[in-house]
């Protein structure tokens, strides 16, 4: 009962991130499946993404209704993530788990101060007046960092789609769950094709709770400013990244 209790929560939490922010909820499900639910460091990626998968599918499908998803451009940008994110999910799998554990807990670092001081938002361009190769290059790096450490990414997903593609930020959230959709699945594909043992008893809850927290999320971004969320995220997320860190060096 215990354990179930925790994946409910966790899967709130990571639910409630996605569906308000765009991002950030995978860095928050990995360390929770690893410290709260004892899963393996490879499982618990390959299981983060698969949550990912299918609880930011929901929450594009809510900002889809909505008018605020840039199909064409986030097609593309997601389109040069498949490959480095298939190869480099293949490859997470002969990493040492202390490693993996280290590399995923610098980038969460990362995700939380760039949560906690956001950036200013750019002056806006035309999107016309974007490089196509810049755009490419961002979106195939973005597509390797989820294929590696099981992240959808969407914590760097959000900004690219606001510096490199120009898009306004009301559509750079819905518009990330896209990218974010299709590297995950593409990483998660390769990641199934070698056996890694999977609690299905765990997951299954958790998914579900992650799903519903989406909506969720999506309707108190409405209510709460994005950069209040943000930093409640980013304070908690900076909390989980630097225990990790402790935990990989010890």
């Amino acid at each position: 009962m215990t354990t179930l209790l925790l994946a409910l929560a966790a899967g709130t939490a990571v639910g409630l991130a996605l569906g308000g922010l765009g991002g950030g909820g995978s860095v928050l499900a990995v360390p929770a499946l690893i410290y709260l639910l004892g899963f393996a460091p490879a499982a618990a990626t390959t299981a983060g993404l698969l949550i990912v998968v299918v609880t930011s599918l929901t929450g594009l499908l809510a900002h889809a209704r909505e008018g605020g998803v840039r199909w064409r451009t986030g097609g593309l940008f997601a389109a040069a993530g498949i490959v480095p994110a298939a190869v480099t999910g293949a490859l997470s799998a002969r990493i040492p788990p202390g490693v993996l554990t280290a590399a995923f807990a610098v980038l969460a670092v990362v995700a939380a101060v760039r949560m906690i001081r956001p950036r200013p938002a750019p002056a806006e361009r035309d999107p016309g007046d974007v490089s196509s190769g810049r755009a490419a290059r961002a979106g195939a790096g973005l597509g390797a960092v989820t294929g590696l450490l099981g992240v959808g990414g969407g914590f760097l997903a959000v900004p690219a789609l606001v510096t490199v593609l120009a898009l306004p930020m009301s559509a750079a959230v819905g518009t990330s769950l896209l990218v974010i959709t299709v590297n995950s699945a593409a990483a998660l594909a390769t990641r199934l094709a070698t056996p890694v043992p999977l609690d299905w008893a765990v997951i299954a809850p958790f998914t579900a709770a992650a799903v519903l927290g989406a909506w969720d999320g999506r309707r108190l971004a409405a209510k709460i400013s994005t950069h209040a969320l943000q930093r409640v995220f980013g304070a908690v997320l900076l909390a989980v990244a630097v225990f990790m860190l402790v935990d990989a060096v010890t």
